[in-house]
């Protein structure tokens, strides 16, 4: 089992911001996840929340079930002190993942509170940085 969480406005792909989000939506990015899952022989489960502390408590259950988690925290990956601490009490591989490139946007994009207790962070590839980082998942957990 991975956890595939998503934090605020990632329900709104396709709407929002195309020219930076791209046209797919967050159903086509559920069904790319589980999709990539299936093929590397994972069960992948993908949520999203507007909620920080629905965010948080998932975090707690992946750290307590030692769930392996793939995350896209958006707008907390740069202020959420709440998440990072969470996050730091982590059992299992964590990837932080997103859609664009954080450092080639707004200065207040260029800093994130949850690269440090991640196993590593991947951005920048579309969609696609999830299907990276749930094959990086993949060979960790095979490790």
């Amino acid at each position: 089992m991975i956890y595939v969480l998503n934090g605020p406005n990632l329900s709104r792909l396709g709407t929002r911001e195309p020219d930076v989000y791209g046209a797919e939506t967050f159903e086509d990015l559920r069904t790319l996840c589980v999709a990539t899952g299936r093929e590397l022989g994972l069960h992948v489960e993908v949520r999203q929340t507007d909620d920080e502390a629905e965010l948080v408590g998932w975090i707690h259950e992946a750290a307590d079930g030692k769930i392996p988690v793939v995350l896209n925290p958006a707008a907390f990956t740069h202020y959420s002190y709440a998440l990072r601490d969470a996050l730091a009490q982590r059992t299992a591989p964590l990837i932080e993942v997103h859609i664009s490139n954080p450092a080639a946007r707004e200065e207040f994009r260029h800093t994130s509170v949850v690269a440090a207790v991640a196993t590593g962070t991947i951005a920048g590839f579309g969609l696609q940085s999830y299907v990276l980082a749930l094959r990086a998942m993949a060979d960790l957990i095979n490790e």
